[in-house]
């Protein structure tokens, strides 16, 4: 097992489900997905967020462990037709979907101040939000929890990160090569909305991402400049003495 240093804001748990689709882009192209074979940095984020989230703090994955054998099944989908050019009634296509099945792994991660929302300095209270947090992982999350794509349900749990049996465990290293790492959004980076890339490499069942600002590959996407939803404590956002009362 590799030396992970967990922090003091730490949060371990254990997310699986029957399937996933963490969709590798190149193969969208068509209509068609095909998932990577791993789950990316911004799929489990997501998760994170779906079980307790903030705008004054920025979840960061520090580490997920692979717990079943990565496997896959392809389905036969019909999604609705969205070109209205070539389908005025909003009929069906037939496409084909290859998701991974009976998913599990353990994931590790901490969460930082977000510096681009000075208006919640009196919201940074770390052990309310730590505490709140892993409650919330007791509970299986404050919204419903997928695996990459809505179809995917989900279910997390607490665990210790690296205790049990995986199959992976001694495997030596095993590299998935250029892959998706994650994306920027503006109110975290307070630059134009972009995306990561890196190559991956897993030793023994477990992936340590690089932090956001050290991944491999960055490509800016040019959009239209939108304006970042504000916050504000007491009026969008509940009240700290209120939360702290829970924590």
């Amino acid at each position: 097992m590799q030396n992970i240093v967990k922090k003091r804001n730490s949060v371990e748990f254990e997310v699986h489900g029957k399937y996933a689709l963490f969709s590798d882009p190149i193969t969208r192209v068509g209509g068609e997905k095909s998932s990577y074979q791993i789950p990316t940095y911004q799929a489990l984020k997501g998760v994170l967020e779906s079980v307790y989230w903030k705008p004054t703090f920025i979840w960061v994955i520090d580490a997920v462990r692979i717990i079943n054998k990565i496997q896959t099944e392809g389905k036969g989908i019909r999604p609705i037709k969205m070109n209205k050019i070539y389908d005025e009634e909003g009929s069906n296509d037939l496409a084909y979907y290859t998701y991974l099945k009976e998913v599990k792994c353990q994931v590790l991660a901490h969460f930082i101040w977000n510096e681009n929302r000075p208006e919640l300095q009196n919201d940074r209270n770390e052990n309310k939000h730590h505490n709140m947090a892993k409650r919330s992982i007791e509970k299986g999350g404050r919204r419903d929890i997928f695996l990459g794509t809505r179809e995917c349900q989900a279910y997390v749990e607490p665990c210790e990160f690296g205790k049990g049996s995986g199959f992976y465990d001694d495997y030596g290293s095993l590299g998935f090569g250029f892959m998706l790492h994650g994306i920027d959004y503006p109110d975290e980076t307070n630059s134009d909305f972009g995306v990561r890339f890196w190559n991956c490499e897993m030793n023994d069942g477990i992936i340590i991402f690089p932090p956001p600002g050290d991944a491999g590959i960055k490509r800016r996407i040019i959009r239209e400049e939108q304006k970042i939803k504000e916050f504000e404590l007491d009026v969008n956002l509940r009240a700290v003495a209120e939360e702290e009362g829970e924590a």
